[in-house]
């Protein structure tokens, strides 16, 4: 999730029309889902565009987080770790992600994979411009989108002193963290996922849960091609977008 910019995508949790472009039809598993209406992210993606409905094919070798509680077991975030690169940190705040919305909208079936391909496309799971995921999910310094100052299509978004705290900027706002998301769409949003009574857009467990569940708050099934590429597509409005994301998490669900 990264949320800001454009707005063609602030934060817009209705329904995005979609238009039937490909014909590959397959099951979509679970671990290629993702829901709803995921908001504005910091891109410079505006266009007018047609939405494309992608519809998945089925991942050779997807494997979905072991469970141990609500979180995914050790083994098992070691296992995908090794076979995709991402790292442990990322891994285990996906994995407990999916794992949570499995038991709060079953009906979702919101996959690992997705998640982990929305923050792939984002921030590289929490590594660009050099940062690196701590063991306590926090980035090594803040991730932080343009500023949302009107320019270049972006949305024109004043900060404010609660959203200043988290990329220091006191006149616009900027997404923010491993995700991106817009400050305005976190303080509506944002999910403790660590279980450390915060909700810090800076910290992926925190992050990617919060994604998690916009993304399953419309009430989409993810299990369907038309559920998965709207959801992303609302995400971000942009088809090469989706498709980035389709790709990444193709990938992972392969690997």
């Amino acid at each position: 999730m990264r949320t800001a910019i454009v707005d063609s995508r602030s934060r817009a949790s209705n329904v995005v029309p979609l238009v039937m472009v490909a014909a590959v039809v397959v099951v979509v598993t679970s671990i290629l889902v993702a829901t709803a209406a995921f908001a504005t992210r910091s891109g410079p993606f505006k266009a007018r565009e047609i939405a494309v409905t992608i519809v998945p094919s089925t991942p050779a070798n997807a494997v979905a987080p072991v469970r141990k509680g609500f979180h995914a077991s050790q083994a098992w975030v070691d296992a995908t770790s090794q076979s995709t690169g991402i790292s442990t940190v990322a891994v285990q705040a996906y994995g407990d992600a999916s794992l949570r919305l499995d038991h709060d909208r079953p009906g979702c079936h919101l996959g690992w994979t997705t998640l982990a391909g929305i923050g792939g496309v984002e921030t590289g799971h929490g590594t660009t411009g050099g940062a690196i995921l701590l063991p306590d999910g926090m980035t090594s310094h803040p991730i932080l989108g343009p500023a949302l100052n009107g320019s270049g299509g972006m949305a024109a978004i004043h900060s404010d002193a609660q959203t200043t705290k988290w990329h220091g900027d006191p006149q616009w706002d900027h997404a923010v963290g491993p995700m991106q998301f817009i400050p305005s769409t976190w303080v509506r949003w944002g999910a403790d996922g660590n279980g450390d009574g915060i909700a810090d857009p800076n910290n992926i467990s925190d992050a990617a849960l919060t994604t998690a569940r916009y993304l399953c708050a419309s009430g989409r099934d993810m299990r369907t091609g038309s559920g998965w590429s709207s959801a992303v597509f609302s995400y971000n409005h942009s088809n090469d977008y989706v498709r980035s994301v389709f790709a990444w998490a193709n990938s992972y669900a392969r690997a």
